[in-house]
Parts: C-alpha cells; sequence; structure tokens
C-alpha cells in the first residue's frame, strides 16, 4: 500500500521550481503511466491521466507541479510526522494525496481526470491549466472540480479576485531650495496613500462563507535626484475583493477609493470565483468527512474552472499561512485525510 507522506518527501526532493518542471513531470507521468486504468497524456510539462468508464460524471482533480525559489530550503526533512522543504506546504502534500488516489481506485464510481500541471507560482501567460483550457479543452472538461491548493484538509469555497493598479501622478520639477516653482508629485499619491490606510475592509458573508477585502499599496516609484522636486510619481496598489462583485465593479470601487489621478491602469486582474458547494459530489465529500468549510481568500485556479462553466473548491494538505515561507511544512495527518477523503468520493460518489 502506497504511504502517501512518503510520496510527499519523494516529491520534495525533487527540485521544481517554476519553469524548470520537467523532472517532476517525469515522475508524475511514469507513476501514472502504470495503471491500466489511466489513459495518460503529456502536455509539455502538464500530465493528465482520465478514466474512460462512462459513467454519469466526471470528477476533476488538479494540484500544481511547480514552486516558488528556493530559500535555503531544498530538499525533504522529515521530523515525526511533519515534512518539510520547499513546496512541502503548496502543494507537494496535496499533490501526494492526489497522486494516491488515482494508484488506489481503479473501479471509481464516477469518471475522474487527474490534472497535474506547471506554471502556477509565476505569471499566468505560463500557467499549464490555462494552456490546457486554450489547447485541448477535452482534457479539462468536468462536472466539479478539486484543486490540492493547501487548505489544512478543510474546504476553501471560491476564492477572492486579485487586481493590481498603476497609478500615476505628475507635478513639475523644480530645485529643493525653491520647491514653492514647483509642484511634488510624490506629495500628491500621499492623499492616496492616506485612504488606502484608513481602508475600511468589506467583509461580506456569501453561502456561509466570509470573505474580507484588502487594499495595500504595494510599491511607489519616484524621483530622480535628491535636489529635485520630482515632476512623476507611480503608485501600485493591489486589490482583494470579494466574488460578490464583478470584476468592473472591482475597478470602480479602487478608481473612486484613489480619487484625482493623471494616468490609470489594470496591467493584471484575476477575476474571483462564488462558492459553489450545492453539486452533489463537493456536498458528500464535506458532509460525509466533516469537513469545515471557509472562504478563500487568495486567488486559486479554482476562478479558471468557475469561468468555464465548472464548480470547483479548494482541498489540500498544508496550512496556507505558511505556504512560500522558508520553513514550510505539510503533516502526515492531514496528507492522510485528504487522500482517505478523496478516496472514498472517488470510489463512492455522490
Amino acid at each position: 500500500m502506497l504511504d502517501c507522506f512518503e510520496l510527499a518527501a519523494e516529491l520534495v526532493d525533487i527540485p521544481s521550481e517554476s519553469l524548470d518542471e520537467k523532472a517532476i513531470a517525469d515522475v508524475v507521468e511514469a507513476r501514472l503511466a502504470g495503471c491500466e486504468w489511466l489513459e495518460v497524456e503529456r502536455l509539455g510539462h502538464n500530465v493528465v491521466a482520465r478514466t474512460q468508464l462512462d459513467r454519469g460524471q466526471r470528477l476533476v482533480i488538479a494540484g500544481h507541479l511547480d514552486t516558488v525559489p528556493a530559500n535555503d530550503n531544498l530538499g525533504a526533512r522529515v521530523e515525526g510526522d511533519l515534512l518539510y522543504g520547499l513546496g512541502a506546504c503548496d502543494m507537494k502534500g496535496g499533490l501526494a494525496a492526489q497522486i494516491g488516489t488515482a494508484l488506489a481506485v481503479p473501479d471509481p464510481a464516477v469518471d475522474v481526470t487527474y490534472i497535474f500541471y506547471a506554471g502556477e507560482e509565476v505569471a499566468s501567460e505560463h500557467n499549464g491549466l490555462l494552456h490546457l483550457f486554450r489547447d485541448r479543452p477535452d482534457l479539462v472538461v468536468g462536472d466539479v472540480a478539486l484543486l490540492g491548493e493547501p487548505t489544512s484538509a478543510d474546504i476553501e469555497a471560491g476564492c477572492q479576485g486579485t487586481l493590481r493598479a498603476h497609478i500615476t501622478y505628475h507635478g513639475t520639477r523644480a530645485h529643493t531650495a525653491r520647491p514653492w516653482k514647483g509642484v511634488n508629485a510624490i506629495h500628491r499619491l500621499g492623499v492616496a496613500l492616506t485612504r488606502i490606510a484608513a481602508y475600511e475592509a468589506r467583509r461580506p458573508v456569501i453561502d456561509g462563507c466570509e470573505y474580507r477585502e484588502a487594499v495595500q499599496a504595494v510599491a511607489v516609484e519616484g524621483g530622480i535626484a535628491g535636489n529635485v522636486v520630482p515632476d512623476r510619481a507611480k503608485l501600485v496598489v493591489n486589490l482583494r475583493y470579494a466574488p460578490d462583485r464583478s470584476p468592473e465593479e472591482a475597478e470602480t470601487h479602487l478608481a473612486e477609493l484613489i480619487g484625482e489621478c493623471d494616468e490609470w491602469e489594470v496591467p493584471d486582474h484575476a477575476v474571483a470565483a462564488a462558492p459553489t458547494l450545492a453539486h452533489p459530489l463537493l456536498s458528500a465529500l464535506i458532509e460525509r468527512n466533516s469537513l469545515a468549510v471557509r472562504a478563500k481568500l487568495g486567488w486559486t485556479d479554482v476562478a479558471r474552472f468557475a469561468a468555464h462553466g465548472i464548480p470547483a473548491a479548494n482541498f489540500g494538505a498544508g496550512e496556507a499561512a505558511i505556504a512560500h515561507t522558508r520553513d514550510e511544512f505539510v503533516s502526515r495527518g492531514e496528507i492522510e485525510r485528504v487522500h482517505a477523503a478523496l478516496v472514498d468520493l472517488v470510489s463512492a460518489g455522490a
């Protein structure tokens, strides 16, 4: 019987920083290719394995293969029932539970598509799931999807939207000995910073899940010399918004908060996904395993499925709050709980 905790350690020992996922994709493909009940396809560094049993429903189970860059934490380190190392939490513990499920259930009650994809931790253009939806949508078809993002073995529903705005202010150059002859662009953006600092976040409850919006200034650029009043300054702001706002409403909300400026650009905008927990497969997963349910405050690829009309939720091992940290870890208990719940769902259906 496969030990998913040991498999997770094996995966952590395979370096797979974004855009360098070949080695781990090779291992995953080889593991899955040994299952006669799975039809396996490889597209770049994305591995898709499917059952083709003409069941009434199809469940998609997906997880990303890549990690963020190393921070002196390469390689697996096991301390009792805890696994440390790059990607242990996000999301090789979840991957191990998913791969273990694929290997453990040869005769599922529902058809299953297992998707293990590259490029999730970097710019969207590299996202393997995006590529599959674009190039091979037949491989991503499903009635419901589960993403293995770290959720502490609970359900995190939907996800918040995120956008990044570049806000530019103009001024007039002058010598700092005679600043009244100019207009300081950096001082002009101070009004927006004051508004952001005083922002009172909405906390809407949607389908029993409380989301929490946030606005943060994440960069300020301006100034050309220590004795020159700056004539241009740029503020970069990140808005996290709840799924009861449309993308257009979110951009309008931020623009109203910022107020007067000279240039406005939104180079990145990933839309939110509403919680969709009423699907029978998701309900069965939650009820039979007594899973806690809460909102996903970050953005995940759940939104990609939602955009294509596929209900989806986040369900994986590891605590999201420690993802991407130097000392990230995942516990044996969470990996095994996720694996057991997935095996039950795939074996029994709704």
